[in-house]
C-alpha cells in the first residue's frame, strides 16, 4: 500500500508562523546533537516538494523503528489536513534524506497500515501522549511513516 491517508473534516488550528519560526530553532538542534528534546528525539526531514520540486526541510520528531529505521508521525497537530511534508512523501517516497547529530542519510518513506501501523502507534503514543492528543482532536487518521535507510 501506498500513502492513503485523505484530509479530516474538523481539527486544531494549522500551525502557522509561529510554528515555522521555532522549526528553524529546533532544526538547528537536530543537525548539532541527538539529545532529546521536549522529551522527544529530533532528526531533520528533507524532501523534494511535490509542485516545486525544491528541497523542502522540517523537524520532526521521531521513534525507533526495526533495523535501525525511524518512524515519524504526519499529525500536524491535529489539524484537519495532513502536512506539507506528508504530501511531498507521498509524491516523492524514494527522494528523503535524514539528518541527525551530524549525520545524514538518504532513505525511503513508506506509510504504515493495518497491523503494523496500530503497532507502531500504540508505541508512540505510549511514549509521547501528546500524539493520542493529536489523534483526539482530528477526524482524519494520523499517519505513520517509515524512515528506511538506503544503502
Amino acid at each position: 500500500m501506498s500513502f492513503s491517508h485523505s484530509t479530516g473534516t474538523r481539527g486544531a488550528k494549522q500551525p502557522g508562523r509561529m510554528f515555522r519560526w521555532m522549526n528553524r530553532l529546533l532544526m538547528g538542534r537536530a543537525r548539532r546533537t541527538d539529545r532529546t528534546t521536549m522529551g522527544m528525539n529530533l532528526l531533520v526531514l528533507t524532501t523534494v516538494g511535490r509542485k516545486s520540486g525544491q528541497a523542502r526541510q522540517t523537524p520532526l520528531a521521531w521513534f525507533p523503528g526495526s533495523d535501525g529505521d525511524w518512524l515519524v508521525v504526519a499529525s500536524a497537530g491535529g489539524a484537519p489536513a495532513n502536512p506539507a511534508w506528508y504530501l511531498n512523501l507521498a509524491a516523492h517516497p524514494d527522494q528523503v534524506t535524514v539528518e541527525q547529530a551530524g549525520r545524514k542519510v538518504s532513505a525511503t518513506a513508506r506509510e504504515l497500515h493495518g497491523a503494523e501501523r496500530a503497532e507502531a502507534w500504540e508505541k508512540i503514543t505510549a511514549e509521547v501522549d501528546q500524539f493520542r492528543k493529536y489523534e483526539e482532536a482530528t477526524d482524519r487518521k494520523i499517519p505513520v511513516i517509515r524512515l528506511t535507510p538506503r544503502s
